[in-house]
């Protein structure tokens, strides 16, 4: 039988494969998360989180010139506070310890780009995003907090905040702010389309952030909606987001999808902390590859839609796709 046309034929060489190849993961499409501490000489294994760690100031120069030299152009960073209170006061704090950090890894990789975690509740004693009143989180009286710890943020030298809260109108309050101080060119990446998600898991534990009392479905969203991800970003477009981001990824890759056929500002997507820790787990177990899996699930991510990644995994799959896995 004539067969006019053999799909596998362009599959039978790696360089067959390459050549036709649709979707590339490149360092330029990966951003690292960092976490920062206070104290001296501090490197901390996240237990949940194999190959992670909680690292004090001082330690982070040598960090973020290795994701440098593996030619991840930016990081994110999360703070731990020496104290926490009612109203995370220390999140915006001028000695803070991301403040600091954002002046060590200037020094330390002046060309890296430096992306900002802006939310309270790893700093509050309650461990809510905002201010607590009667048992609910006040979304109004949140928003000038959050454009206090943005601000500080930028002062200190940071190219990008991002706000991870979830309050309505914090994108604008912290465009505003910025602004009025002469930041009209510090970017916001906007966790515009955050669910209430099991996969946060790990990372609550790294970031001490768990909430001490009720859940956050309040604020973010609900898992089985799509529709309201379009009013989010429209919402935090409208009023001054230049990324738009979804978090998590991998459950979300429709949501990545129909939101990249609705805006056009750059799309985000966070493989977050559960994503990378059941990998890790299952090939710790030799149920899988890891390289093999991570790839695949970054593709997955980046075929969906997604321009940047967030991902643990960052400084592997660089090091993966420098020697043309993918």
């Amino acid at each position: 039988m004539e067969l006019p046309y053999r799909p596998r034929r362009l599959r039978r060489r790696e360089a067959l494969r390459r050549l036709v190849r649709e979707t590339h993961i490149r360092p330029d499409d990966l951003i690292y998360p960092l976490f920062v501490v206070p104290g001296t000489k501090i490197k901390d294994p996240i237990a949940a989180m194999p190959g992670m760690h909680r690292r004090s100031v001082d330690l982070v120069g040598e960090e973020v010139k290795a994701v440098r030299d593996a030619g991840i152009p930016a990081v994110l960073l999360f703070g731990l506070p020496e104290k926490k209170d009612e109203l995370g006061s220390e999140a915006g704090v001028r000695t803070g310890v991301v403040q600091r950090a954002i002046k060590q890894i200037k020094k330390a990789a002046p060309d890296l780009l430096v992306i900002t975690d802006v939310c309270l509740c790893g700093y509050t004693s309650h461990g809510h995003c905002g201010v607590v009143r009667q048992g609910e989180v006040d979304n109004d009286a949140t928003l000038e907090l959050l454009a206090r710890v943005a601000l500080s943020h930028a002062e200190a030298g940071a190219d990008i905040v991002a706000p991870s809260d979830m309050m309505d109108g914090r994108v604008l309050a912290i465009r505003e702010a910025l602004d009025e101080q002469g930041f009209e060119m510090t970017a916001i990446m906007s966790y515009a389309v955050k669910y209430a998600s099991g996969f946060y898991g790990p990372f609550r534990e790294a970031a001490e952030s768990a909430p001490q009392f009720g859940d956050r479905r309040s604020y973010q969203m609900d898992p089985a909606n799509v529709r309201e991800a379009f009013r989010e970003a429209a919402l935090d477009v409208e009023e001054g987001a230049d990324i738009i981001m979804v978090k998590p990824a991998l459950p979300y890759l429709d949501v990545i999808s129909q939101l990249r056929t609705e805006i056009d500002q750059p799309l985000a997507a966070y493989q977050v902390s559960g994503e990378y820790s059941m990998i890790k787990a299952a090939a710790a177990n030799g149920w899988l590859d890891e390289k093999t899996v991570l790839l695949e699930s970054l593709v997955s991510i980046k075929r969906a839609g997604a321009d940047m990644i967030i991902t643990y995994f960052a400084k592997e799959a660089a090091s993966i796709v420098s020697h043309n896995y993918l």
